[in-house]
């Protein structure tokens, strides 16, 4: 073929599918024109099945509530949520697979919106940083996939979903404990409120691959508790931390935190220690509360000598 027949062959293929759009387009806009439901219908299923997904969701969308509690609802709102699945759309998507399961508890295709259901929240799920709404909501449905469809062929793909959205949140509650943390006693004892929020986590998610973290940032809050506690609460605090120390080497023998956690309890060890020689004997020893202030004086410099 010459150059100028394979040109004129190459316009004739353009003007053709040119042609082919506009008429497309013109036969879009004459069904949007027509408000015809049977024809919204017919089409938007046609629309479908080409892989039209845009088209296809505005018609059948648009008569979604005409056809509720008919016998075409059931392939219309499947048809329909697929569609916006395709586009993206995961959150209208979500609702309407979640609807089909409600509307249709016995149907087969509750299995795939089940799932699907799930799958939407997880493409919703966000950054850390972020409200996690709609991660607990993926794991939500993803789990209810799971212990409805055990046996199903998405079950093992939804399982590690799950378990990356829950090592998600359980870095998300690291990520607070560690704010409490870093924000230490200002306005309160923030170091208890990072010892609950990572303790509350790894009950949650004891598996979560953040445990080592979490199990080090207790052990760390417990230690600065304890070093500024008043001398009355010091020893009790510092062994709570010395046992927090053996609990984590337990767990984690070789850990990258070794070094510091071992630091750790040679401090509290020390700290315990001292307190438990500037401590008052007994709280009914009157004579001794009123000399306490000079006793824990000649205590410390006693200890400063050793």
């Amino acid at each position: 073929m010459s150059i100028s027949n394979l040109f004129k062959h190459s316009l004739y293929i353009t003007s053709l599918a040119v042609g082919l759009l506009l008429t497309s387009c013109g036969e879009y806009q004459a069904i949007l024109k027509s408000h015809d439901n049977e024809l919204w219908y017919q089409k938007g299923m046609e629309y479908y099945a080409a892989q039209d997904y845009d088209k296809a969701a505005n018609l059948l969308g648009g008569v979604l509530t005409s056809y509720a509690g008919t016998a075409r609802y059931d392939t219309l709102i499947t048809t329909y949520a697929n569609a916006l699945f395709e586009l993206g759309d995961f959150f209208s998507a979500a609702h309407y697979f979640s609807d089909y399961v409600k509307t249709f508890p016995s149907s087969s295709k509750c299995e795939d919106c089940q799932y699907k259901a799930g799958l939407c929240y997880y493409m919703l799920s966000p950054k850390v940083e972020l409200d996690q709404t709609d991660t607990q909501s993926a794991i939500d449905e993803l789990l209810l996939y799971i212990n409805l469809y055990p046996n199903a062929k998405n079950v093992d793909e939804a399982e590690r979903m799950v378990k990356e959205m829950e090592d998600k949140l359980a870095y998300k509650a690291y990520l607070s404990a560690k704010l409490y943390f870093d924000l230490g006693n200002y306005m309160g004892n923030n170091y208890n409120s990072a010892v609950i929020t990572a303790q509350n986590c790894l009950r949650k998610y004891p598996d979560t691959i953040h445990r080592e973290e979490l199990s080090f940032l207790i052990l760390q809050a417990k230690y600065i508790q304890a070093d500024r506690s008043v001398l009355s609460k010091q020893a009790d605090r510092f062994r709570e931390t010395i046992d927090e120390y053996y609990s984590f080497i337990n767990d984690y023998p070789v850990s990258e935190y070794k070094s510091d956690a071992d630091k750790i309890l040679a401090k509290s060890e020390k700290g315990l220690a001292e307190a438990e020689k500037l401590l008052p004997p007994s709280s009914d020893d009157m004579d001794y509360y009123r000399n306490y202030g000079q006793r824990q004086e000649r205590a410390k410099i006693e200890i400063n000598k050793d």
